[in-house]
């Protein structure tokens, strides 16, 4: 079972970014997914989440209004589009996949992931 990232680059503030993930070895269909990130001497943090179906979605409050997350089941792949980008967004950004329809909650907090991908930069340019 794979997760693989890919789309991370160089931007310059207030540019756009399309992650992707794409999963092979199993279907994902019937898991929840998301993105989380992690920046330089700062733990993981959660970015955003989709149910199975893609019918709802979750954010960080950093992120939200300007990240999109979507999926496409037919394709095993789920998507994070990244808007007005800023040098804070900077961080390597996973993706991953849980055993259940929902994301879980670990704490209060998004967590329990049961699959991680390995994860690509983004770096945003002030």
């Amino acid at each position: 079972v794979q997760l693989q990232a890919s789309g991370g680059g160089l931007v310059q503030a207030g540019g756009s970014l399309r992650l992707s993930c794409a999963a092979s070895g199993r279907t994902f269909s019937r898991n929840a997914m998301g993105w989380f990130r992690q920046a330089p001497g700062k733990e993981r943090e959660f970015v955003a989440a989709i149910s199975w179906r893609g019918s709802s979605t979750y954010y960080a409050d950093s992120v939200k209004d300007r990240v999109t997350i979507s999926r496409d089941n037919a394709k095993n792949t789920e998507y994070l589009q990244m808007n007005s980008l800023k040098p804070e967004d900077t961080a390597v950004y996973y993706c991953a996949a849980w055993d259940s329809f929902q994301p879980k909650r670990v704490g209060g907090a998004y967590g329990g992931v049961d699959y991680w991908g390995p994860g690509t930069q983004v770096t945003v340019s002030s």
